[in-house]
């Protein structure tokens, strides 16, 4: 009886370890993807301009100095 608490309470410790390391994994998946997505969103925005100068539309950036 005493041999199946010790293992029942070794199986709560490693499972909460797991669950602890998925939880930071899962974190890092996050931001990783949130970085994504803003590269994604700047992707899509350079080919409008590349589409505007295939037109021959003039490229935006800077005003001139005067």
């Amino acid at each position: 009886m005493i041999e199946y608490f010790k293992n029942l309470w070794n199986a709560l410790w490693a499972k909460t370890t797991i669950d602890e390391e998925l939880k930071s994994r899962y974190d890092e998946v996050v931001k990783e993807l949130e970085d994504v997505k803003s590269s994604a969103k700047k992707v899509v925005k350079q080919t409008k301009d590349v589409v505007d100068a295939a037109k021959g539309k003039k490229r935006r950036g800077r005003k001139p100095k005067k």
